[in-house]
């Protein structure tokens, strides 16, 4: 077995998890037993975080008896903290961070899932591409990321690795998402850019970037990681699940109505459904970035077979930290379908 192998014991402990429901056969009644709910996430207007939005402006966590204040920070990152540090119940985020902190003795559960694709891109300017031929050839450069410990900077990292790089051989820039990343090309502050949409497709419209890497397409995710990978998620820690199982069920039925609902959704009507400031000044362009992803929604809410599996040996690639610890990681406990699979026989 070498280094990056997941250990067969890793793929075997995450399968009862998927069936198994230790939180939910506890719930009495169907109410919601907290029903005011903070929300952490990291860029929201970006198409990685749209089922989210949808659920919220559609009205779906209202119909669930939910009552969720959305507070938006820089990157997954920063709304990690949020949840750590209490001042969040939930957080909507990149599904590898339930890893991450297992590594680091920290439990976290993810239990909707908004992308069944990682839906990223690491563009670089016109002028610097040019002088790219791989990855080995970013070396030193500046790359804009949501923040810096987000989705976005590991898959910089994942992509400098491929090139026998090193993190440190890179500098991530935290520049948000949406607008923020267009202005930081413009302007050149930044050699590359690893974003969602719609600012990717902005940018390439204006023939600003190059995509060197892409995963907005569940094409683009078999052929980098061999299939589905669990990108945003809503996640929580342990006692969320456990204690307000009813209030789990709810923010996973909202989730789980949002995913549905985008499956067939018209891209003019999706458009409409979120903030006229999450359009970045062109509706048209948002519409042809939705349908590009479209693909990489999640349709049910549910972790797909060989996802984790997918998303733990990204991490590995890029970090050698989680790669000389894969044989203590328990991916079963990273993640349960139980809401989820709740959520969609009432959605």
């Amino acid at each position: 077995m070498n280094k990056f192998q997941i250990p067969r014991r890793t793929i075997l402990a995450a399968a009862p998890m998927l069936v198994a429901a230790p939180y939910v056969v506890r719930a009495q009644g169907s109410k919601p037993e907290k029903t005011k709910v903070v929300l952490a996430v990291g860029g929201k207007s970006a198409l990685y975080y749209l089922s989210l939005t949808v659920a919220e402006t559609k009205g779906f966590f209202k119909d669930a008896g939910l009552d969720v204040e959305i507070n938006d920070f820089q990157g997954g990152a920063k709304s990690l903290q949020a949840l750590m540090g209490g001042s969040a119940d939930v957080v909507a985020g990149a599904y590898e961070h339930t890893i991450r902190m297992q590594q680091r003795g920290q439990p976290i559960v993810g239990f909707a899932l908004i992308g069944r694709g990682m839906q990223l891109a690491i563009g670089l300017r016109k002028d610097v591409a040019a002088k790219v031929k791989g990855p080995a050839d970013i070396k030193g450069m500046k790359f804009g990321v949501t923040a810096p410990g987000s989705q976005t900077h590991m898959l910089v990292n994942f992509w400098a690795a491929k090139g026998g790089l090193k993190a440190s051989d890179i500098v991530a820039i935290g520049v948000g998402a949406g607008a923020s990343v267009v202005a930081a090309i413009e302007k050149g502050e930044v050699d590359g850019i690893s974003q969602a949409d719609p600012a990717l497709t902005i940018l390439t419209e204006k023939d600003l970037i190059k995509i060197m890497l892409d995963t907005r397409t569940m094409q683009g995710n078999q052929e980098l990681f061999g299939g589905a990978f669990p990108a945003a998620c809503l996640y929580a820690q342990p006692d969320l699940l456990k204690k307000t199982p009813n209030t789990a069920l709810a923010l996973a039925t909202a989730i789980v109505r949002a995913d549905e609902w985008l499956q067939t959704a018209p891209p003019s009507e999706v458009a409409k459904a979120v903030p006229e400031a999450y359009l970045l000044g062109d509706r048209a362009v948002y519409e042809k970035s939705f349908a590009g992803v479209r693909g990489t929604i999640s349709p049910d809410g549910q972790m797909p077979a060989g996802a984790m599996e997918n998303a733990l040996k990204f991490l590995a690639d890029g970090d050698p930290k989680i790669a000389a610890d894969l044989g203590k990681i328990k991916l079963a406990d990273t993640w349960t379908n139980e809401f989820a699979q709740r959520a969609g026989k009432r959605s």
